[in-house]
């Protein structure tokens, strides 16, 4: 019997584990026939006999235990997992466990180095070649037969690990569709040219079938890409050219990552096919370019908006990955203190006037916003926003985009947007008098304005409005107050550790420490979950200043920006190094990630 399939040897592990207990034993011995044809039940087609693939259909008893979604033994409220299961395996069997991180592998050692068909046959995956040692992932720990006949075959060393049975099926699936697309669709664009100097090349035109074929395949690439950055929560994806290959990078909790890199003939289909999908101009590729694609996933919609340009080997695009789930969240867990969470839910409460949300490309203000004006429409209200480019498309919101080309501007558009009664605007950003005048108007006309500026810190929007040529009185009388964010990543929960660092070495940092001694402090260790980075998703610091008689009195007496931030500080205002150290000692981030989004601020 597999040893995967035997019973008592797997039961007995989990008990000596304590990953379940003896009440949990009986029962899916109990019921793990019945689980068994439920799953085949449910799995009926995707189980089919197909080339390669022999293996999908035999479930195990691993397979059934984890089906039932069991607690982790008296662990309320966590469950009995593949990884586990596997992890608890590999120690008793003396075997490493390794889990396996896509971003982490090589195309060519996982697609080029072992058959497809022998691959899904065997449900094994090498994902690492040095010294003539074959690093092999496999997920039955009985298999030396086939692992000797790969090194008879290939004369070299294999060094097996175990891994779950899911993570193998999902990854050779994924690595194998993008290579076979890549492979098809760069023999079918890769034509030899005749060179006749600089008069003309000879090239040959692709059948319809051929052309069609490459299509296809283009086609399936770009889907595969799409669906793995959903997979790996990327926010941006970039397609880069160089010189002999083009690069595909995922931005993932701010950082950017090299996953694939495609033969220089595919990267024009991949980036016409985006352009395609995004309704953009294919024939153009001297200019700029932006477009917006909506696509299903899983059900749920999301968009990604393009962005092309002529760099030095090709054209670039960048695709910002818009998902619904990451906009519009509740404003209470963005990452607001208490003090900061009650000043800006009285903005969101007031009647009218303008509140300004400031900081660089990729800090979360479109976040911010959506989530904040997701929260505060009603039926009752009318919500209009002026966008360029429109980021998600949200039916409570009427929402406009500025088109230059015909005169759309933000300053255009706000001279007519009182026509259309509005309670609520938001203006994606004031970039000039004309629109910051408008902003005004609406907001002494009884309106509630919400917008972007580009600048450092929340006090300094008062001096952009200023140099913009607003005029003091204006802003005193409009402005509710002002905000500044950036984003910092999260220290990662899985591999959390405490460890101890002086005040004084924190205070030699920047870091406004307050504090003596050593101080106790959390960091990531770095773990298979968040890559070996420490760190897994992102929070937001915040600066938040409301207006107060007193900042008005000092507007429009001259004062100093300077003066004017102390004027704030000293009324409760909390600075992004304050906000950022407050996180490091609540275990949120680190010292190293505070000092890096707040160093020059």
């Amino acid at each position: 019997m597999p040893l995967l399939s035997d019973e008592k040897y797997i039961l007995d592990l989990l008990v000596r584990n304590r990953l379940i207990t003896s009440v949990q034993r009986k029962f899916i011995s109990d019921h793990k026939a019945q689980q068994r044809q439920l799953l085949l039940k449910q799995h009926a087609e995707h189980h089919k006999n197909k080339a390669g693939r022999a293996s999908d259909t035999a479930l195990t008893l691993v397979d059934i235990i984890v089906s039932m979604n069991l607690e982790l033994g008296d662990k309320k409220g966590q469950l009995l997992t593949e990884e586990l299961i596997f992890q608890a395996i590999a120690e008793d069997r003396g075997l490493p466990f390794v889990k396996l991180d896509p971003l982490q592998l090589d195309l060519k050692v996982v697609t080029k180095t072992i058959p497809r068909t022998f691959a899904f046959r065997h449900l094994l995956l090498p994902f690492g070649f040095a010294n003539g040692i074959l690093e092999v992932a496999v997920c039955d720990p009985e298999n030396s037969a086939v692992l000797a006949e790969i090194e008879r075959a290939n004369q070299l060393t294999v060094k097996r690990y175990l891994t779950t049975k899911s993570d193998i099926r999902k990854t050779l699936a994924e690595f194998f569709g993008f290579q076979s697309s890549i492979t098809a669709a760069e023999s079918h664009l890769a034509r030899p040219l005749v060179d006749l100097g600089n008069l003309e090349q000879y090239v040959r035109i692709s059948s319809t079938e051929e052309a069609a074929s490459s299509d296809q395949h283009v086609t399936s690439a770009v889907d595969h890409m799409f669906n793995y950055a959903f997979e790996q929560r990327a926010s941006d994806i970039h397609i880069e050219p160089k010189r002999e290959q083009a690069l595909v990078r995922l931005r993932i909790d701010g950082v950017l990552h090299t996953i694939y890199k495609l033969p220089k003939v595919v990267h024009a289909a991949v980036v016409s096919r985006i352009k395609s999908l995004a309704r953009l101009d294919i024939a153009e590729k001297r200019r700029p370019q932006d477009g917006r694609i909506k696509v299903d996933r899983s059900g749920q919609e999301a968009e990604i908006r393009v962005s092309t340009v002529p760099v030095a080997f090709g054209e670039k695009a960048v695709l910002r990955i818009l998902d619904p789930d990451i906009l519009f969240q509740d404003v209470e867990t963005i990452g607001f203190s208490a003090r900061d969470l009650a000043v800006y839910k009285s903005f969101m409460s007031a009647p009218h006037g303008i509140f300004l949300v400031t900081g660089p490309t990729g800090s979360g203000k479109s976040t911010t916003l959506y989530s904040t004006l997701k929260q505060i429409a009603t039926p009752e209200k009318n919500v209009v926003t002026v966008e360029d480019p429109v980021e998600m498309v949200h039916e409570e919101f009427n929402q406009i985009p500025v088109q230059p080309l015909l005169d759309v501007t933000f300053s255009t558009i706000l001279r007519n947007i009182l026509r259309q009664d509005p309670d609520i605007i938001m203006i994606g950003e004031i970039r000039d008098l004309d629109t910051a005048v408008n902003a005004v108007q609406a907001a002494l006309t009884g309106h509630l304005v919400f917008s972007t500026l580009h600048t450092n810190d929340a006090v300094a929007s008062i001096s952009r409005l200023l140099d913009l040529g607003v005029q003091s009185f204006m802003i005193g009388s409009t402005l509710l107050g002002a905000m500044a964010q950036r984003l910092v990543r999260r220290i990662c929960p899985h591999c959390s550790e405490t460890y101890r660092m002086s005040a004084d070495e924190l205070r030699g940092f920047g870091l406004p420490v307050t504090e003596d001694g050593e101080i106790e402090l959390r960091r990531g260790k770095g773990c298979q979950q968040c890559r070996g980075t420490g760190y897994l998703g992102r929070s937001g610091i915040f600066e938040i200043f409301e207006m107060s008689d007193r900042i008005r009195k000092q507007i429009s007496g001259g004062s100093s920006e300077t003066e004017i931030r102390q004027t704030a500080m000293e009324e409760g205002m909390t600075t992004l190094k304050e906000d950022a150290w407050q996180k490091v000692k609540s275990g949120i981030t680190t010292p190293e990630e505070a000092l890096r989004v707040t160093g020059g601020d």
